[in-house]
């Protein structure tokens, strides 16, 4: 198998630096990871408590392992368990959350520490942005779309009934640790919606990745590629937010196929029987793919392997693969209208001029966007 990370190996450990002066972290990934949590924890963050969250599905799974790791290194570690699933990131939980820390007299300098999947992950981050006005942040993902993803660069949030992520703030971890030996214990379901993430960052700017994947998914699945996998994926990212932090300009392309997605997610009202976030992100991209050719961005047979790629993994490229249906051009448009990259009323997508080529488009028409989408609702699932 080729390989194309260049992160430092060290003690069983690839090593990724997010590079951002004093609020600099490192993200280590490989097998067994869990096991020296807490010994890297107490490493870099001396003193410091910790308060795990993870979801009721996990915390049965990994926590005892962690909390223990915690307990060897001298750490003084609790848990605070909430619901599985997308619905868990709303207020009431985040209050509850907050009262949790503010309970266990928790300081600033204490960590937080998400164990668990994107929504863990988003939720708990939020809570160490605003508790005491910030406190130390510590990622443990336990899903492929954490570890490629959610986990590193510092967006955290909860949903607004209006649309996702719609509340929040940036607040980097002070360490991120994606043990690949948890995504062991996943469904392949949510394994394959998390493979959408990793296909993402070759479709934005990395050709040569988008081929590796190509020839290589197969032993991703399987196990050997996935630390391969997940590392060229957190280089992509670290590299994107190094430069644009806040999302000011170029970070917005890690949104490829979010903004016709997270309408989606909505739309299905965060329910994983129908839809869960890396699905619709692969729906998402295919639609990105699909409206660029349209309008002559991006040509079809660029469209037509993307879509092939994603089609062979076994992940869903239409929105009539979507379980239950329903879905109107007007709603979509209403959700698309509430997208966090929407400025002055004005629609911004992320669209592509070819495989790696993607870009940000402002000012997108609405009304080609919204016959863009009669259309794809009409059509027939391939």
């Amino acid at each position: 198998m080729s390989t194309l990370s260049s992160a430092v190996v060290e003690g069983g450990a690839r090593t990724v630096r997010v590079e951002l002066g004093e609020r600099s972290y490192a993200i280590l990934i490989g097998a067994g990871l869990l096991a020296s949590a807490g010994e890297e924890m107490a490493r870099r963050l001396p003193g410091a408590r910790a308060l795990v969250v993870a979801d009721e599905t996990v915390a049965p799974l990994h926590a005892p392992a962690l909390l223990a790791s915690l307990e060897r290194a001298g750490v003084d570690a609790a848990l605070h368990e909430v619901p599985a699933g997308e619905t868990t990131k709303r207020f009431s939980e985040l209050e509850r959350l907050v009262d949790r820390a503010i309970a266990e007299r928790l300081e600033r300098g204490d960590a937080l520490v998400a164990l668990g999947g994107g929504v863990v992950g988003d939720l708990t981050g939020f809570a160490a942005g605003i508790v005491r006005r910030g406190m130390r942040l510590v990622q443990v993902p336990t899903s492929l779309l954490a570890q490629v993803d959610s986990s590193v660069g510092g967006k955290t949030g909860i949903n607004s009934p209006r649309g996702k992520n719609l509340v929040g703030v940036f607040h980097q971890p002070s360490l991120v640790i994606a043990d690949t030996a948890l995504l062991e214990t996943l469904s392949e379901r949510e394994f394959r919606a998390g493979y959408a993430e990793v296909a993402k960052y070759g479709l934005i700017d990395r050709p040569d990745f988008f081929n590796w994947l190509e020839e290589n998914w197969r032993i991703v699945f399987a196990g050997p590629g996935r630390a391969e996998a997940v590392t060229v994926s957190c280089e992509a990212k670290a590299a994107v937010v190094a430069g644009d932090e806040r999302e000011d300009g170029a970070r917005a392309l890690l949104n490829l196929g979010h903004t016709f997605g997270h309408a989606l997610e909505s739309a299905a009202r965060y329910d994983p029987a129908r839809l869960v976030h890396g699905e619709a992100v692969s729906i998402g991209m295919a639609l990105a793919h699909r409206f660029s050719t349209r309008l002559g961005l991006c040509p079809a047979d660029e469209t037509r392997r993307a879509v092939a790629h994603l089609r062979a993994v076994g992940l869903p490229t239409t929105i009539g693969e979507i379980a239950g249906g329903g879905f109107s051009a007007d709603e979509l448009m209403g959700k698309i209208a509430q997208d966090k990259k929407v400025q002055r009323g004005s629609l911004t997508f992320i669209l592509t001029r070819g495989i790696g080529r993607a870009f940000v488009a402002r000012d997108v028409e609405p009304a080609a966007v919204a016959a863009f989408l009669a259309d794809e609702l009409s059509a027939v699932p391939a």
